[in-house]
């Protein structure tokens, strides 16, 4: 059991969401940079749909109240365990009365802390994630406050203290820190037609900026006007998250995992699965880049995730068995 000293500004109980309930209007929710939860998990031998915590830019801190080992993947936010350095990608046995903070990001959005077992939240609709939008799911369907405290679903194992993680000279690839420019990979959505050569060359040519005014329901993008060659009324319709919409003022906005699950502005493309961990991690301000590429390229990428994630499964078995 833990419990919450500081909250930060938006710390929620996440899983990898809830999916097949668009048609009744329930959203997919959800960790926002699923891979670092999938890793946090794998880490501890967790399953892969165990709940944890995502924390948006930092401030976070919690005190345990029993023994239980924790992982640590995601965002940089100078994490301390009774004010020593604890490294991201790290697992960790934490023992009563030791406290976790961490401070603002350094680089990335979002942190992550898995918990051996999971958090015990109640399971909702077939996930234990926050739609905090529906005020269901997570603890009480809301974003954390101090005081809360969380029950874990197993306790550190044995009286063996763990302590390992994952390296950054051998798995480079998760340090991407989310500052500076992200290239996006998105694949062409119905009205992409709509939008003559020159219009689809911009859109793909410019550095879009994150406008501020950005959440984990979409993302607002600052640059040129985009113009389509062929103006349409549309009904409202499906949308998944990672759909590029284009609303009349020309500016694209990404639905993101808090997203409605329909909507009636043209479709520019949809940002593939496996790279919305990347646009979750890029800070506001920054700047995407999006390139086309096909659906079989797509699933291809989605398969490179899954093998990275039972890689470092495998990896670290070891560790856990002693």
């Amino acid at each position: 059991m833990i419990r919450i000293l500081t909250p930060g500004l938006g710390a929620t109980v996440q899983d990898l969401g809830r999916s097949g309930l668009a048609n009744i209007g329930v959203g997919r929710s959800g960790a926002m940079d699923r891979r670092a939860l999938r890793v946090a998990n794998a880490l501890l031998g967790n399953a892969e749909e165990a709940a944890g915590l995502e924390i948006t830019l930092g401030g976070f801190s919690f005190e345990t109240l029993e023994p239980v080992t924790i992982a640590l993947a995601g965002a940089d936010t100078g994490a301390t365990l009774d004010g020593r350095p604890l490294p991201r990608w790290w697992a960790r046995t934490l023992l009563p009365g030791q406290v976790l903070r961490m401070g603002h990001s350094r680089t990335g959005m979002r942190g992550y802390i898995a918990v051996s077992g999971g958090l015990d939240v109640p399971e909702v609709l077939g996930s234990r994630a926050t739609d905090a939008k529906g005020g269901f799911g997570g603890h009480d369907g809301r974003a954390l406050k101090a005081g809360d405290t969380l029950t874990t679903g197993a306790e550190a194992r044995g009286t063996r203290a763990l302590d390992y993680g994952l390296s950054p000279r051998a798995w480079p690839d998760l340090w991407a820190d989310g500052s500076g420019e992200t290239e996006v990979r998105f694949v062409p959505a119905m009205e992409w037609a709509d939008y003559d050569e020159e219009a689809r060359a911009l859109f793909c040519a410019t550095g879009w900026t994150i406008e501020p005014a950005s959440n984990r329901i979409g993302y607002r993008l600052d640059g040129p006007e985009l113009v389509p060659t062929i103006r349409r009324e549309l009904l409202s319709h499906g949308i998944l998250p990672g759909t590029i919409q284009l609303p009349p003022s020309g500016r694209p906005v990404i639905q993101m995992l808090d997203a409605n699950t329909v909507g009636g502005y043209p479709k520019l493309g949809v940002v593939i699965d496996a790279d919305l961990p990347l646009l979750a991690q890029a800070t506001l301000g920054s700047t995407l880049r999006f390139r086309e590429i096909s659906a079989a390229e797509a699933r291809a990428a989605r398969r490179r995730e899954d093998d990275l994630v039972s890689a470092i499964r495998r990896a670290t078995s070891h560790q856990r068995k002693g």
